[in-house]
């Protein structure tokens, strides 16, 4: 990728505040399937029919076979490269901290704690009569639909679904964090899910300097003051080495 440009590495020099978003890119690279295109189909169904609270009150049976198929696939996949370096990123600068859209905890197998899992994790159950959350790790799922052992009642995903809004708590965190950020770097996310979508808007707004690192353009690139075009497992480590550079400069 080069040599990072001056305006970034002067801000590296002054100790750096750094806030990074992440996307589904990040883990399709571990093989886990997106959203979107063909990887995105299960059986003749899109995820945006499924992935609703109006789906599962229809049919929670579909609704967690499809979730159990998913935690199958995750459980067998493996954090990579570019979730290593972000783990390291942290460890690296006391002011951290990421946002991810992946429910899949990768993340988290990697080695991160100044997290927010923005739209909830795969590996959370809650209780639809009582709200409680618990993890639940056996794949594959005894029962489908599971059933609360306390009350009874249904199990859901402890996500966050199309036509939800996301926790008020976690939105004025993010906002908060979005406000102070000296530098975003954005990771293979698409651009288009809001309201995160709208977060490098936010935190351009408040001077940040943005780094996108995705295989192709989105909507975030026409503001990005700095745009890597690749795989975040092959981008990422390069540009750690190069924001290592930078804290050794800074010393010397």
């Amino acid at each position: 990728m080069g040599e990072i440009p001056k305006a970034l590495r002067e801000k590296v020099h002054k100790g750096l505040k750094l806030l990074v978003i992440t996307g589904a890119g990040i883990s399709a690279e571990s093989g886990v399937p997106t959203f979107r295109g063909e990887d995105g189909l299960w059986k003749r169904y899109r995820a945006e029919d499924l992935a609703t609270p109006w789906a599962f009150e229809r049919d929670p049976k579909l609704v967690w076979e499809w979730y159990n198929w998913r935690r199958e696939i995750i459980a067998k996949a493996e954090p990579n490269a570019g979730h290593r370096a972000i783990a390291e990123m942290e460890a690296l600068f006391p002011n951290f901290f990421l946002i991810t859209q992946n429910v899949d905890g990768l993340h988290r197998r990697a080695g991160n704690h100044k997290l927010m899992e923005i739209h909830g994790n795969l590996w959370l159950v809650r209780c639809t009569r009582e709200g409680a959350v618990w993890e639940n790790h056996e794949v594959p799922l005894k029962e489908i639909p599971p059933r609360c052992g306390r009350c009874g009642a249904l199990l859901r995903p402890h996500v966050v679904w199309f036509g939800e809004s996301l926790d008020p708590e976690n939105l004025r965190l993010a906002y908060q964090l979005l406000k102070g950020c000296e530098v975003l770097l954005v990771v293979g996310t698409s651009g288009v899910v809001q309201p995160v979508a709208s977060f490098p808007w936010e935190a351009k707004r408040h001077g940040a300097y943005v780094v996108e690192v995705n295989i192709e353009p989105t909507p975030i690139t026409r503001i990005s003051d700095l745009f890597l075009k690749g795989k975040a497992s092959e981008i990422l480590p390069v540009f750690l080495n190069e924001l290592k550079d930078c804290l050794l400069s800074r010393s010397n």
